[in-house]
């Protein structure tokens, strides 16, 4: 008899435990809340407790579930949608350096522009640079043009000055030159060119022809922040794209980006629990002829999940698998400003061999591919592996592909794979058609087709070297066709509705990568989520543009708040160091 009144007792107790368990730490009402479930339904109110999702429906129902420790949010009638994912950034090397940089996205005018690049230069220490990585084209400035080189010595001076343009150029100023010891005798590296004048002299202008190694080496040689200013730096950029909506980032690695030293940072705050992404990451070969021996060490150092990495740790910080470089004679940058670059005849040899061992040791892998006739090379090694050591199932696929051809997205389907689509055109739709004409881009790539075919597609960013960040310029290039500077590149019938150009920045991301619960509202899904300062659904599509969020959830915690939501959110961090462009200007520019 004391057994089982021992047993009902501690029943009786688990029932009150759950039932205490159940009431929501926090709970948004007044909302219209755009879920992306099976119903694709709209509701008013969502509750939390801990990092899930516990309830959606009408205010009533989730202020059933309020507790004494429950902080209610009122969502004013604001649009709520699930946090935006995006299946390629560079968080974990950008985030290193995002202190550093003066960001000329969204900025409307060239004389701004220049405005901005004096100002710094003249807060700039001795030592540092003024550097402008990404983010940005002439179209976007009303007056349709390129700084010149006299224009940024100008607003520049004594103060070294390095600006990236696209995948195409880079400038340095004449202290800049100086600074890298860079004269008339230094050689053009490989696939680029140090541009010279009538007297031999270098001018400044460094030219992909078509490789960017030019410019990102010379990059990679400006100086870096301390480790407290990195952190700082990291943190900063994660609470921009959270400021921006962005819940969940797959990084792509990046070219300078060495495995594992330059993860220290981010492998830092996530063991302090202070990652306000999810963060899952790839793996990106660093040097030509060692990529084998690379992922040789990589996969004996790291253990991968095949089967998803649900519950893996709070904020999904781990490697992913392989890419988005896996071997450097496979990169075909998609310079614009250049006819498409004919990969050496090594390739299949060079690449097959990585992706035998990553296949063998069920390492998912992505592959940076921009054209067609790369991407059939690649699949015809990646079917040659598929012989000999079945996919069968392995998450794989292709980053970029602009000009992929229904032939090869069939090839891609039948070994299943799927493709990750960023925004670059919106950045470099007008090169595109002046190299390759109007008619070529107006299925840019082919996002339509490739959804009606079936395949497993996400939408992102590519940010921040070439394109911004900022996921609602993708949103508004995906919905209109247009780039930043209103040219009409993809064809309307090409485009996507407002609906499904979100899912493929939400949930369709994890699909991407074969994990569950992730990337809508709804009971028993992890609780990512933002209320934005305009609504998405409605808004002219021209302001799609501009919209923010007023409060970001991420795993359950509120991580970035406006100032309508200041009394909920975390106290936002200093920014340094003092000289930081961050701090005078922010990131993304209105």
């Amino acid at each position: 008899m004391k057994h089982i009144f021992s047993f009902l007792l501690s029943v009786t107790f688990a029932i009150i435990g759950n039932a205490h368990a159940q009431k929501a730490d926090i709970i948004i009402i007044n909302g219209k809340i755009t879920t992306l479930d099976v119903n694709n339904s709209e509701v008013e109110a969502v509750a939390i407790a801990g990092n899930k999702v516990i309830q959606t429906g009408s205010n009533a129902q989730a202020l059933k579930l309020k507790g004494k420790q429950t902080k209610i949010i009122d969502a004013k009638g604001s649009r709520v949608i699930p946090g935006l994912f995006d299946s390629h950034l560079h968080v974990i090397r950008g985030g290193r350096f995002y202190n550093t940089e003066l960001r000329w996205d969204g900025v409307s005018s060239l004389k701004k522009a220049l405005q901005m690049l004096k100002e710094q230069a003249q807060r700039t220490p001795e030592g540092q640079w003024v550097r402008v990585v990404g983010g940005w084209n002439e179209y976007q400035f009303k007056e349709k043009r390129l700084p010149t080189l006299e224009e940024i010595n100008e607003a520049t001076g004594n103060v070294p000055t390095f600006i990236l343009y696209l995948y195409g150029k880079a400038w340095l100023n004449k202290a800049g030159i100086k600074k890298l010891n860079i004269n008339a005798d230094t050689p053009n590296p490989p696939a680029g060119l140090i541009e010279k004048d009538n007297d031999g002299n270098p001018t400044g202008l460094l030219v992909a022809e078509p490789n960017a190694f030019i410019l990102y080496s010379t990059l990679s040689k400006l100086p870096e922040l301390t480790i407290d200013e990195k952190i700082n730096s990291t943190l900063q950029y994660m609470t921009e794209l959270n400021r921006l909506g962005v819940t969940a980032v797959m990084d792509a690695g990046g070219g300078f980006q060495n495995f594992p030293d330059d993860y220290k940072i981010t492998d830092s705050l996530n063991n302090l629990g202070k990652i306000t992404v999810r963060l899952p990451y790839f793996l990106f070969a660093q040097k030509k002829g060692t990529e084998l021996i690379d992922y040789t060490k990589w996969t004996s150092m790291v253990e991968i999940d095949d089967h998803g990495h649900n519950g893996k740790n709070d904020i999904d910080y781990h490697v992913e698998g392989g890419g988005e470089n896996l071997v450097a004679d496979a990169a075909d940058f998609e310079n614009f400003l250049f006819p498409r670059p004919e990969l050496p005849a090594t390739m299949e040899s060079s690449l097959k061999s990585v992706l035998q061992l990553l296949v063998k040791n069920r390492w998912p892998f992505r592959i940076h591919a921009t054209y067609n006739e790369s991407i059939t090379r690649d699949l015809d090694v990646i079917e040659a592996v598929n012989k000999e050591t079945p996919l069968n199932g392995l998450v794989w696929f292709f980053d970029h592909a602009e000009t992929i051809t229904e032939a090869n997205l069939l090839r891609i389907k039948t070994l299943g794979g799927g493709i990750a689509v960023q925004h670059r055109m919106a950045y470099q739709g007008e090169s595109f058609i002046h190299r390759y004409g109007k008619k070529a881009a107006l299925a840019v790539p082919p996002i339509k087709r490739m959804l009606e075919l079936g395949l497993p597609v996400s939408l992102g960013t590519d940010g921040t070297r070439v394109a911004s960040y900022n996921p609602w310029i993708a949103l508004y290039w995906v919905t209109t066709g247009k780039t930043i500077g209103g040219a009409q590149v993809m064809a309307k019938e090409n485009t996507l509705d407002r609906k499904t150009a979100l899912q493929l920045f939400s949930y369709c991301g994890y699909n991407l990568i074969k994990e569950k619960l992730k990337g809508k509202i709804e009971k028993g899904y992890y609780a990512d989520l933002v209320i934005l300062d305009k609504d998405y659904f409605s808004v002219d599509e021209e302001l799609i543009k501009s919209i923010t969020s007023k409060l970001t959830i991420v795993d359950g915690k509120v991580v970035y708040g406006n100032e309508e939501y200041k009394n909920v959110a975390p106290i936002a961090l200093p920014v340094i160091p003092a000289w930081s462009p961050v701090k005078y200007y922010g990131g993304y520019q209105k």
